[in-house]
């Protein structure tokens, strides 16, 4: 008779979730969201469920010191709505990086790579963003993930 192998499945309430520390500053965007988006949703681990929220903690510090390639500094958009006719507002990366929320342009990066629904709200809740070098996570013993020496194309290499 064939021995029956079950496939390891997430179980929440069993998860020990572990907190990370990035430093964001002159990383590329797009490379740091797709790492974190994977944190967060557990892809790293061997027992990733798609159902399942069992990804870990993110602290992402610096936030205003990300790095945006080609002119997507100047050309990127982002569009919000106020709800009213003519009501459509834009505002450039350049701008948003150097106003007074620059942690949005990293949020919103990594939002899109979140599937929509209540998972990815669940899981967009264990991300946390600072636009300087200060947090109050110290407590949570954060480990430190060195984005910037996976590949070389992470880091910025002075082509701006």
């Amino acid at each position: 008779m064939p021995v029956s192998v079950s496939t390891p499945s997430c179980v929440v309430t069993e998860q020990d979730r572990k907190w990370f520390l990035i430093d964001a500053s002159g990383l590329v965007l797009g490379r740091l969201a797709v790492v974190v988006a994977d944190i967060l949703r557990g892809k790293h681990k061997p027992i990733f469920t798609r159902h399942n929220d069992c990804g870990d903690h993110v602290v992402i510090v610096n936030a205003e010191k990300v790095f945006l390639t080609g002119k997507k500094r100047q050309d990127k958009v982002y569009y919000r709505h106020s709800g009213y006719p003519g009501g459509l507002k834009q505002r450039t990366a350049n701008q948003v990086l150097t106003g007074r929320f620059p942690e949005r342009v990293i949020e919103s990066a990594i939002e899109g790579m979140i599937p929509a629904g209540p998972l990815g709200r669940k899981v967009m809740k264990k991300l946390r963003i600072y636009a300087g070098e200060s947090h109050p996570h110290s407590a949570q013993k954060l480990e430190v993930l060195d984005i910037a020496s996976m590949n070389v194309k992470n880091a910025e290499r002075g082509l701006a």
